[in-house]
């Protein structure tokens, strides 16, 4: 996914300003899915019009600085078709915690033993946090709504309970260590 193509599919909706990207977009709409400051905003607008997948149209204002109204082409529509059925790769995943336990050899067991137990507590809390959810099993769920809703939690939950187990795993290894 890129920048581009997240600006492209929320222009696909409705024509909007750089302004009204950041504010109404970006930090209310995709933030937990793509975040993007204003420059580079800015700077992919402006990629996308040398592109020929947006139009910029300028408004003029006599009591504020002037707006510019971006809107999609019909090649920026064909290139967010094209990229909607693509397939994605997996992303790169950063976890700073296991970089972390990666170089903690030199720490005595009971520091890297804390470390893993603050992680466990951490996870042990969001695992919590998902049984609290309450949505059908799969097998009752009444609509696809509450189907794709399922499988994205049961997905979540599962990659949980494999990190607490994993990380109760390290405990014992640094303990019998």
């Amino acid at each position: 996914m890129s920048l581009a193509h997240t600006i492209l599919g929320l222009l696909e909706q409705q024509e909007m300003t750089g302004y009204d990207l950041k504010n109404t977009c970006f930090d209310q709409c995709v933030a937990h899915l793509w975040p993007a400051d204003q420059a580079q905003i800015y700077r992919t607008l402006d990629k996308l019009v040398e592109q020929g997948w947006t139009t910029c149209c300028v408004e003029i204002q006599s009591d504020r600085p002037n707006r510019k109204v971006y809107s999609l082409t019909e090649e920026g529509k064909a290139e967010l078709l094209r990229w909607l059925q693509c397939h994605q790769p997996v992303p790169t995943v950063r976890e700073p915690f296991l970089v972390q336990l990666f170089f903690a050899a030199q720490l005595p067991n009971p520091a890297i033993i804390k470390l893993l137990e603050q992680q466990l507590a951490a996870r042990s809390k969001k695992l919590a946090d998902c049984n609290n959810i309450q949505l059908p099993e799969l097998e009752n769920c009444a609509n696809r709504e509450q189907i794709m809703q399922r499988l994205a939690l049961d997905l979540v939950t599962q990659r949980e309970k494999t990190y607490i187990d994993w990380l109760k795993t390290a405990i014992e290894a640094i303990k019998s260590s």
